[in-house]
Parts: structure tokens; C-alpha cells; sequence
């Protein structure tokens, strides 16, 4: 149920963001979510797409350092309260959030959210638990066709 995300290194400048993007998109390598987190100097480009190891690949061809990481994407009810109903599943468990983002994706009054935890396997159990729908990349990807 752990996702496969890429990170990379930007500098913070015009086009910096296109043209891994660019590079992606000429080799038919569909974006299923991302996030960009930004400092003065560079930003974090983290993605999530259906063929991480040609991505990878791809992009470190191309001079790209692109770290893998394990995330996980659980669905959370679209509502106030939605996310701290999450949190405190983790919380009651000692899992750590290390960092979070939205996905854009909504299926009826469910969202989707992406975390980065210190021991992803330990936060599935921890959530699978507590009834917790934790979503694989390819039910994300579905989604993205429906």
C-alpha cells in the first residue's frame, strides 16, 4: 500500500519547474499528483506517477537527482474534521507526519491525502485499524480515469 515518490532539487528560477515536467510529459509519463515546497534558493518537486522507475530513470538521464521515498495516500472524509479524525488515529499510534499534501482527486465526499511518515508500515497498520481506507497507486490511478 506504500507509494513510490520522487523528490527533486530545483533551483528557485524561472523554468525550473517545466522542464522536468517537460521531460516527463515528451515520454508519455502521466503526473498522477504532486507537490512543490520552496525556499529563496530551491524548491522540492515531489511526484507520484504510475511508472516511477522509468521517471527515475528518465530524470536522472537527464541530471536530475531524484530521490525515492515511500508515502503513503489515505482517503479522508471531505468535512471539517475530516483530517483531525487522521491525525488523531496517528497520533493514538506515536506515528509520525513528517510531511502532508492534498491531492487534488475527490471521489463523492472523500478526499485523498498523501503523508510522508518515519515508518509507513507502521502508519498503515495504524490506520488500516482504525478502518482507514489507505489507497494504492493503482486505485489512485483509476480514479484519475474515471
Amino acid at each position: 500500500m506504500k507509494l513510490k515518490q520522487l523528490s527533486l532539487f530545483l533551483q528557485n528560477e524561472p523554468g525550473a519547474l517545466t522542464a522536468p515536467c517537460r521531460l516527463l510529459a515528451h515520454a508519455g509519463v502521466n503526473l498522477i499528483t504532486l507537490s512543490l515546497a520552496d525556499t529563496q534558493q530551491f524548491g522540492i518537486l515531489r511526484l507520484i506517477v504510475r511508472d516511477w522507475e522509468a521517471a527515475q530513470r528518465l530524470l536522472e538521464q537527464n541530471g536530475y537527482l531524484a530521490k525515492l521515498t515511500d508515502v503513503v495516500a489515505v482517503e479522508v472524509e471531505d468535512k471539517p474534521g475530516g483530517l483531525v479524525n487522521i491525525l488523531t488515529v496517528l497520533e493514538q499510534g506515536g506515528i509520525n507526519v513528517e510531511y502532508v499534501y492534498a491531492f487534488t482527486l475527490k471521489h463523492g465526499n472523500r478526499g485523498v491525502l498523501v503523508f510522508r511518515f518515519t515508518d509507513p508500515d507502521a502508519a498503515i497498520r495504524q490506520l488500516q485499524s482504525a478502518q482507514v481506507r489507505v489507497l494504492d497507486a493503482e486505485e489512485l490511478a483509476r480514479r484519475l480515469e474515471a
